[in-house]
């Protein structure tokens, strides 16, 4: 079954397949067995083999991305370049999409909301005061990467944080004097 895929692949295969032959297989074995193919499909080298296979014989990433169920400009992040490049570009993804979804509590200031919110203002009204001088503000990098634009009303946190904020920037990131 399969002699394209890897190990791996097949036998994730297979046991699906013994999973949707047996009845009263049990239904949350089955979720795995799906999830697991999918994870194996996702990785298996047989895809990009596939991928440019076609493309040497004259298929465009419209007619690629049609096949996999993808945009073309996802397809063609997905599989153009090197191995090397598309390795790179996979990890990278795979390090954004670990990240927590969730925004910290525990933050310095207020959210450009939380301030738009605390004020009876919109969030572009919050954003043309920082820019104007009126707010103060600063990005807040974690250490996963993720930013936060802060807000401090009356130039002081909202929090026990010790750090102060930075004078306003401009629009285009230099700081007013």
């Amino acid at each position: 079954m399969g002699h394209f895929l890897t190990s791996s692949t097949s036998s994730a295969l297979a046991l699906l397949a013994e999973y949707v032959a047996r009845d009263g297989a049990p239904p949350l074995e089955r979720v795995r067995a799906i999830r697991r193919l999918v994870h194996e499909l996702e990785a298996d080298p047989a895809t990009l083999a596939g991928v440019r296979d076609a493309l040497a014989q004259g298929a465009g990433w419209d007619e690629i991305a049609d096949a996999a169920g993808l945009k073309p400009a996802a397809a063609r992040w997905r599989w153009s370049g090197t191995d090397d490049e598309i390795a790179v570009r996979l990890a990278a993804g795979r390090k954004r999409s670990a990240r927590p979804s969730a925004v910290p509590t525990d933050l310095p200031g207020l959210s450009v909301a939380q301030a738009a919110a605390t004020l009876g203002v919109t969030v572009q009204a919050v954003y043309l005061q920082v820019s104007r001088g009126k707010l103060a503000s600063r990005t807040v990098e974690l250490p996963d990467g993720r930013s936060y634009k802060r807000v401090f009303l009356d130039g002081v946190p909202t929090d026990a944080s010790t750090e102060s904020p930075t004078r306003p920037h401009t629009e285009d990131g230099a700081q007013d004097d």
